[in-house]
């Protein structure tokens, strides 16, 4: 008896899945599934990176998927900036240092043209957001507090105080909270929040006793002023612990759907435990991700200044492949640089071919997948038709050598002589002849996917790569690519086509003697040995 074929869930990616998982999760604890809500915290206190981006894309892709399959669903973009700035991250000015312990909505915007280093920080990131096409309800930490949208979350949480300190005792082994309430004031007379500590809760006028004592932070003491006062907690001038605010959150908010990241797993074990047994509601579906790393391996950290920003990233290619870096997959951390980019083009190409039947995918399930991809990094509204493929560095090529101000034009020009039909007027030609402008102005890298090369093949790739560098005379440069296919006993046509596919992506191009000078001879030496160090492996 033959067995069924695997179920394609929605559009067979894992946002589908997910989504299904949220639906499922919420009829069986019989609420209401009108409208499904998913939330991503907007990190304020530092330059937004890839990461922090990927954060909210993610979840918007998730809402993506649940009206995909006929529910309503909105994303919340939460700001935390009423969290206080911590350190000054790296390239920012140093003077910022003096407000160290402030919430980041009270501290001046270094660069004048927000009312806050949150506000200015935050709007980055929805900057980004919007260039992408994501769409979000935006809440500010700040408004949220002082509009009372948590005062119900607040009052239980610090009327059941003990039991919030054990919680977090057992989950985060931490006393701290045994000894003071999870709440931070701002401090009345230095306007710090993190110095104080909040000592005792008058549920019958909603009041705080604290103390701006101070605190540790990264190893260093954060003096506090002394002052000793008491806040409404319903004024707004504090918030709550984030061992603790996610909970308050997503009750206030009516949230079913966040994920978090691997350094938070024990955070929102502790706040899915105040939802449930101090809030007395279901918590969230969770789902969990990992980080994106720098071209060393380490965390992408605002704080470290090792940030690609995703405003970078759309300076050189369009918005669809910065979505496709968040959808492709949600688990496994990747390291990710600007010389990436070139690969996460073709890839969006190649996603193109496959889904308006360009190119063949035997696997159902794998060709919903891919379609389903191409269909969400377009935001479920995908062009009619396909447009050219040029090969990023083909493009790049052609602009380093355009007349300058004419770049259009010739590029058109050159890309029919090479046999690529393009329309001129076509905006998304247009779109990626731009980015590969800014691309060849400001960036000196070499990025194609991988290409097999063997035997003779390799041996014959790093010679020339030995001696790209021994001449700027573009006949002596292509005249070696004869000459070396002939001493290790290559045909000369098949070798280019290698050539072209390890320098440029494509199997034909420009003549290789211009090409090399054009794209620089470091770059084209240091691309060749690196396909030919790849074959070896």
């Amino acid at each position: 008896m033959a067995l069924a074929p695997p179920e394609i869930i929605g559009r067979g990616t894992w946002l589908d899945k997910v989504a299904s998982e949220i639906v499922e999760r919420e009829l069986k604890l019989g609420r209401q599934v009108d409208l499904l809500r998913v939330e991503s915290g907007l990190g304020a206190s530092g330059v937004p990176h890839i990461g922090n981006y990927s954060d909210a894309a993610r979840a918007y892709g998730i809402k993506l998927a649940l009206e995909s399959i006929g529910k309503r669903a909105e994303l919340i973009a939460f700001s935390d900036d009423m969290d206080g700035l911590r350190k000054v991250p790296a390239g920012l000015p140093k003077s910022l240092s003096k407000y160290i312990g402030f919430p980041v909505s009270s501290v001046p915007d270094p660069f004048g043209c927000h009312e806050s280093y949150g506000s200015h920080m935050s709007g980055l990131l929805l900057e980004a957001l919007d260039k992408t096409g994501v769409k979000y309800r935006s809440v500010s930490g700040t408004r949220a507090y002082k509009e009372g949208l948590f005062n119900s979350q607040i009052d239980k949480i610090l009327s059941n105080a003990a039991r919030v300190g054990e919680i977090i005792k057992e989950t985060l082994g931490q006393e701290k909270y045994t000894e003071v309430l999870p709440y931070f004031l701002v401090c009345e007379s230095c306007g710090r929040i993190y110095t104080t500590r909040a000592l005792e809760y008058f549920p019958d006028r909603h009041a705080v006793r604290y103390s701006c004592d101070g605190m540790e932070l990264r190893g260093e003491m954060l003096k506090g002023c002394g002052h000793r006062g008491e806040v409404d907690v319903f004024s707004g001038r504090g918030k709550l612990s984030w061992k603790v605010e996610f909970a308050a959150r997503w009750s206030a908010l009516k949230v079913n759907y966040e994920a978090y990241g691997k350094e938070l797993i024990d955070s929102v074990k502790t706040n899915d435990r105040v939802m449930e047994e101090i809030l007395r509601e279901p918590s969230p579906f969770h789902t969990r991700y990992e980080h994106f790393l720098d071209k060393t391996g380490a965390k992408v950290s605002k704080s470290v200044g090792n940030v690609l920003a995703p405003q970078l990233w759309l300076r050189y290619a369009p918005p669809q492949t910065l979505l496709l870096l968040m959808y492709k997959r949600s688990v496994g951390s990747r390291a990710v640089w600007v010389k990436d980019i070139p690969t996460y083009i073709a890839e969006l190409d190649e996603l193109e071919d496959v889904y308006f039947g360009r190119k063949e995918v035997k696997d159902p399930r794998e060709l919903a997948r891919l379609r389903g991809l191409y269909e969400y990094v377009w935001n479920l509204s995908p062009p009619r038709s396909p447009t050219a493929h040029v090969p990023h560095n083909l493009l790049v090529y052609l602009v380093k050598v355009a007349p300058k101000d004419k770049e259009k034009e010739f590029v058109v020009q050159r890309l029919a002589g090479y046999g690529y039909q393009v329309d001129p007027n076509d905006q998304r030609f247009q779109e990626r002849l731009e980015k590969a402008i800014n691309w060849a102005k400001e960036i000196e890298t070499i990025t194609t996917g991988p290409v097999r090369v063997e035997g003779k093949e390799r041996e014959a790739i790093l010679e020339l790569a030995g001696i790209v560098n021994a001449s700027a005379d573009e006949n002596y440069l292509q005249n070696s690519v004869f000459t070396i296919a002939k001493k290790h006993d290559l045909e000369p046509g098949p070798f280019f086509k290698t050539l072209y596919r390890v320098l440029i992506g494509a199997d034909h191009g420009p003549r290789l003697g211009p090409y090399i000078l054009a794209m620089g001879r470091d770059n084209v030496a240091t691309a060749l040995a690196s396909a030919a160090r790849m074959a070896s492996k």
